[in-house]
């Protein structure tokens, strides 16, 4: 597994914010694995099931419970671990609840990035900060094309505009503190990521598509599907993060060359309606059914119909590829959500099940 990143992160320190959420437990995982000290900082679990908690991942690395608003119990986390290198996850990740509460996603998406930019400017030990955003950050046009990292950014709704702003808060701690020209002077780099909509195990936040699904088909209910036309670029959870790995490794390596804003999404193949993936996952489910809700929601808010990420530059420059078929994707998630004894060996056998396909693509 450590040949894919060079031993980039063995025995280094490593922080992750938002280690309890979906895509942050199975990156703590994934870290611990490769052999670094995992220090998390992060608001309780959502549920009870989520792979945090399945994984039992909080009782194998440092778990701080706290809330990415308070830049001072933030700044103690950072003056008591030092780390070496920085993954902020740490959000209010839904578009639905955004409409709901505002305040609390603009406080969140754009004040935490603040409060943990300031912590990596101050502290010394931090040579490498991946800021994790979303696709949904860019000025969407409902382009037939994908998005590239040099479009503008933008967002509709209060969550898109919020991880907006938090690219253009990167980019300006970018170029006033972490300057590339820079760099043997600072010695840190920072980039901001964006993924597609990312599916996996573990995952039960409230309107998102694959949670409410599984919860119908084990209720034996139907899935109601609100936009089954919409276009998203599904990937497996471990697709994106393989890459953030990636990207850290060779920022470590040599920071003023990889610092910068990078997309990583599927193939074009894996772009697919939300009607395919739902009738794709009762299928691996092995039953169930769903109703198109889509003519009887008059008053619902405003979401994108279609969203496409081009990720050239990461296959180019990073020479990192997607390892699994959209329908490779959905078998892995159904497996976790079938499976009645999830533990943290599990996650394990899906991350080197998974590695073992990113290798054999390599050769």
């Amino acid at each position: 597994m450590n040949k894919l990143f060079n031993n980039a992160f063995e025995s280094k320190t490593v922080l992750v914010t938002g280690h309890t959420g979906f895509k942050g437990s199975w990156l703590s995982i994934w870290l611990r694995e490769l052999g670094a000290n995992v220090i998390g900082y992060a608001l309780e679990p959502y549920t009870q099931r989520d792979n945090y908690v399945m994984s039992r991942i909080g009782s194998k690395i440092i778990s701080n419970i706290g809330d990415i608003r308070d830049y001072e119990g933030l700044r103690k986390v950072f003056d008591k671990f030092r780390p070496e290198i920085v993954f902020h996850l740490a959000a209010q990740p839904l578009v639905r609840l955004s409409y709901q509460q505002p305040k609390l996603t603009y406080d969140t998406n754009i004040g935490g990035t603040v409060n943990l930019l300031e912590c990596c400017r101050l502290t010394d030990s931090v040579r490498v900060i991946i800021n994790v955003t979303s696709d949904k950050c860019y000025e969407n046009k409902e382009w037939s094309r994908g998005y590239i990292e040099e479009d503008s950014i933008g967002g509709y709704d209060p969550y898109s505009s919020s991880k907006g702003c938090s690219e253009l808060i990167t980019s300006a701690y970018r170029n006033s503190f972490f300057n590339v020209n820079d760099y043997n002077k600072h010695n840190k780099s920072i980039s901001s990521v964006r993924a597609g909509n990312v599916i996996g195990g573990g995952d039960w936040q409230e309107d998102r598509l694959v949670p409410n699904c599984i919860n119908a088909l084990k209720n034996n209910e139907p899935i109601g599907i609100r936009s089954p036309l919409s276009v998203r670029p599904w990937q497996y959870v471990l697709e994106p993060l393989s890459g953030y790995l990636l990207l850290a490794s060779r920022m470590y390596e040599d920071g003023a060359k990889y610092s910068g804003a990078w997309n990583f999404g599927p193939y074009h193949k894996s772009i697919i309606t939300v009607e395919d993936l739902v009738k794709s996952l009762i299928r691996h489910w092995g039953k169930g059914q769903y109703k198109d809700l889509s003519t009887r929601l008059s008053d619902e808010p405003h979401e994108t119909k279609s969203l496409i990420l081009d990720a050239s530059k990461a296959m180019s420059l990073l020479n990192w590829k997607p390892a699994l078929s959209v329908n490779e994707a959905i078998e892995y998630t159904v497996n976790w959500y079938k499976t009645d004894n999830v533990n943290y060996d599990f996650c394990v056998n899906q991350i080197n099940d998974y590695v073992d396909k990113l290798l054999a693509n390599k050769r």
